[in-house]
């Protein structure tokens, strides 16, 4: 299996902190922010049902440019192979 060794950046991982510790978070936030914050200096990768929430998130009008940020961060982060097929 390919292995994708992106990480989550500092900024990202902030980000995920904040959003986790925030209780008027949106529970697909704080999903995102947990994986993006897992994958911080880990060589995790993201899950199928992980890719697809991001997915939509970025393609969804109805989130903010912080969820988006955290759906990015998250599919950057996914397993290569698995997009190939």
């Amino acid at each position: 299996m390919s292995e994708n060794k992106k990480q989550t950046s500092k900024k990202v991982a902030h980000l995920a902190a904040e959003t986790l510790h925030n209780p008027k978070a949106s529970a697909i936030a704080k999903s995102l922010a947990a994986s993006a914050l897992a994958q911080s200096h880990t060589g995790k990768q993201t899950s199928a049902a992980m890719e697809h929430k991001a997915s939509e998130v970025l393609q969804s009008s109805k989130y903010s440019q912080d969820t988006k940020a955290l759906a990015g961060s998250v599919l950057a982060q996914s397993n290569k192979e698995r997009k190939l097929k």
